[in-house]
C-alpha cells in the first residue's frame, strides 16, 4: 500500500507559488507543509479540519493556513461518486515566510505585514464582507508575472493585514505539533470517522484503526487535539447535519439527526445547539433569512 507523506513538498520555481486546481475532488489526505497557504475556493464544498478546528467550507471561502499547520479540504461524499461529474476548483498562494522572502518581510516598510504574518500560525479566515476585495487582490497575483506579481502580492499582504475581523481557525498552536508518524495516524482516524461518521463508531473500533488501546487513544486523541474523540465526532456529525439543513432535502429534523448517526433527537438537538449556537430550526430560519 503507498504510504502518503504528512509533510508535502511544494515546488520552488518561485519565491511566490500560484497553484489553481480543477479537480474531481480536493487532496485528500490531512498534510502539511513550510509553506502559508491562501487558499479562494471558487467551487466546491466540504469540511475543512485545520489544527483543532472543524467547519463546512463552499465557494467564495477564504483561508490563510499557518506554516506547518496540519489540514485537510475534505469534499462531500457527492464528489466521490464515480458517476459525479462535479468538479472543485481552488485558487491558491504558497509562499515560505522563513524562506527566501524573509529578508522582505524583515523591511522596516514591512512592519505592519510581518506582525500580520505571524498571526497565521493557528489559520484565518476571511470574513464575508472582505471577501470580493480579497479576491480581486488574488486574481491580481495570479494575472502578474515576474516582478510584478511580486508587488502585487505585497499588496495582497498589506490589504489582508488591514483586516481586523477575521476568524480564528485553530486555538492550538506550537504546543500540540505532530511528528510525521503521528500525522499519518491522525489521518487515518480522521479518515474513518468522516467516512462512517453515521455509524455507530464505538471506542474500540477507533481505537484499533489507530493501533492502540480503548485508554492510549483517548489520551492520545486529546493530547493531538485538545478535546475528546466524542466531540470530535459529534462536530463531524454536525457539520454534515448543518449541510443537509441549508439544502433544504430533508424530510424532517428527525430524520436528519438519524442520517447523521444521532439515535435520539432530542440529544441530536442539545448537541447541534452546542456546536452551532442555534437549535437546528433556529439555524435554518437564520440561513433562509439570510439567502432570501
Amino acid at each position: 500500500m503507498k504510504v502518503v507523506p504528512f509533510t508535502i513538498p511544494v515546488a520552488k520555481e518561485h519565491s511566490i507559488i500560484v497553484q489553481e486546481d480543477l479537480l474531481p475532488y480536493f487532496y485528500n489526505y490531512l498534510h502539511r507543509h513550510n509553506e502559508i497557504q491562501i487558499t479562494w475556493v471558487i467551487s466546491g464544498e466540504g469540511t475543512l479540519i485545520a489544527g483543532n478546528y472543524m467547519h463546512p467550507f463552499k465557494a467564495g471561502d477564504i483561508f490563510i493556513l499557518g506554516s506547518n499547520q496540519p489540514h485537510i479540504f475534505k469534499s462531500d461524499a457527492v464528489y466521490f461518486d464515480q458517476e459525479s461529474k462535479l468538479q472543485v476548483q481552488a485558487l491558491t498562494i504558497f509562499f515560505h515566510p522563513k524562506g527566501i522572502l524573509n529578508a522582505l518581510l524583515h523591511l522596516p516598510e514591512m512592519d505592519n505585514i510581518r506582525k500580520f504574518v505571524q498571526t497565521t500560525d493557528a489559520g484565518l479566515q476571511v470574513p464575508a464582507s472582505q471577501q470580493q476585495t480579497v479576491i480581486n487582490e488574488i486574481q491580481k497575483v495570479q494575472q502578474a508575472a515576474g516582478s510584478l506579481r511580486l508587488a502585487a502580492f505585497i499588496r495582497l499582504l498589506h490589504t489582508l493585514s488591514g483586516i481586523k475581523d477575521y476568524h480564528l481557525l485553530s486555538t492550538a498552536t506550537d504546543d500540540l505539533y505532530i511528528s510525521e508518524t503521528e500525522g499519518l495516524r491522525m489521518n487515518d482516524i480522521y479518515q474513518y470517522t468522516m467516512s462512517n461518521y453515521a455509524e455507530n463508531i464505538t471506542l474500540s473500533q477507533i481505537s484499533s484503526v489507530a493501533h492502540l488501546t480503548p485508554q492510549a487513544f483517548c489520551r492520545y486523541f486529546k493530547k493531538h487535539t485538545r478535546k475528546t474523540y466524542l466531540t470530535f465526532l459529534n462536530e463531524i456529525r454536525i457539520n454534515e447535519a448543518a449541510k443537509k439543513i441549508v439544502s433544504g432535502n430533508f424530510e424532517s429534523i428527525s430524520s436528519v439527526a438519524y442520517q447523521c448517526g444521532f439515535v435520539h433527537v432530542a440529544n441530536f438537538n442539545r448537541v447541534f445547539k452546542k456546536v452551532t449556537g442555534k437549535s437546528p430550526k433556529q439555524y435554518l430560519r437564520e440561513y433562509r433569512h439570510k439567502v432570501d
